[in-house]
């Protein structure tokens, strides 16, 4: 079954509406592909079947899954080296100082988590620094790990902590593999203190964030780079108005706001950009 031009720009403007993501021309054999096997799920004769139940069916479950489908959930452990270094080198001193001058709580959200590896890498870190330079005042119950993603897929093999072997050998080393997991079978299962740092939830990146509070750090990394202009104009903003002052927020390597925000200021640590609200 071949997706027909004008089903193809049907689900091009539904997907940009429910989760953000916006398809150039070209990707029609990417929506062909990826929602190929829902069409048997959901007793669609064609793609444009299919595109009316979504948009008809009031429950969320076929708009879930058309998401999973097309979301990329590309991800690794201690992904690209400078989030990380500004993370450990620069913002955690700053947080045990602040912690041991009477601050009660370091809220991090990673948004996109995709299926978790960033936010455990992030408590890892914590966890790390922590053992050398918390300094009797902090520990791992100062920190709080906000986690989310749109994909209901990929968030539960995060609520799970279970790796197989091809996602452990995905930049994670051999002496955080020994002392943060327990091999069970074929699967690596996370260290229950490191797991209990981390609160994943579904949310989508379109919503409103005024109940999520606000975040000293916040990391969405290589997913505003599927946004249209507009869109990633309103996110950043979102994102600036949640940011605690003093706290950072990064973004992908490749990723930068000098077109879509005036609310950051870009600073580097170690030659490592990050930015301030």
């Amino acid at each position: 079954m071949e997706i027909t031009n004008q089903e193809f720009n049907l689900f091009r403007v539904y997907i940009e509406e429910v989760s953000g993501i916006s398809l150039e021309e070209e990707k029609t054999y990417l929506i062909e592909s990826r929602l190929k096997g829902l069409l048997d799920e959901f007793g669609c004769h064609n793609y444009g079947e299919l595109y009316r139940k979504a948009k008809e069916n009031a429950s969320p479950l076929l708009r879930n899954k058309i998401v999973d489908a097309i979301t990329t959930n590309e991800t690794l452990w201690f992904r690209d080296k400078g989030p990380y270094v500004v993370f450990e080198q620069m913002f955690l001193p700053e947080m045990v100082r602040q912690i041991a001058a009477g601050k009660s709580k370091v809220r991090i959200w990673s948004a996109a988590c995709s299926t978790g590896q960033e936010p455990y890498s992030l408590a890892m870190g914590i966890s790390e620094f922590l053992l050398w330079h918390g300094n009797g005042v902090a520990d791992h119950s100062h920190f709080e790990i906000f986690a989310t993603d749109i994909s209901s897929q990929a968030l539960s093999v995060g609520e799970l902590g279970a790796y197989d072997q091809l996602s452990m050998g995905r930049g994670l080393s051999d002496a955080y593999k020994m002392k943060y997991f327990k091999q069970t079978g074929r699967f690596s299962i996370i260290d229950s203190k490191i797991k209990k740092m981390v609160e994943f939830k579904e949310f989508n990146l379109l919503n409103d964030f005024g109940a999520l509070g606000t975040f000293d750090a916040i990391f969405c990394r290589n997913v505003a780079i599927y946004f249209s202009h507009d869109v990633k104009v309103q996110l950043f903003e979102k994102l600036r108005n949640i940011l605690r002052p003093g706290g950072i927020f990064i973004v992908g390597t490749s990723e930068t706001l000098s077109y879509y925000s005036k609310g950051f200021k870009g600073m580097e640590f170690n030659n490592y950009p990050y930015y301030v609200s």
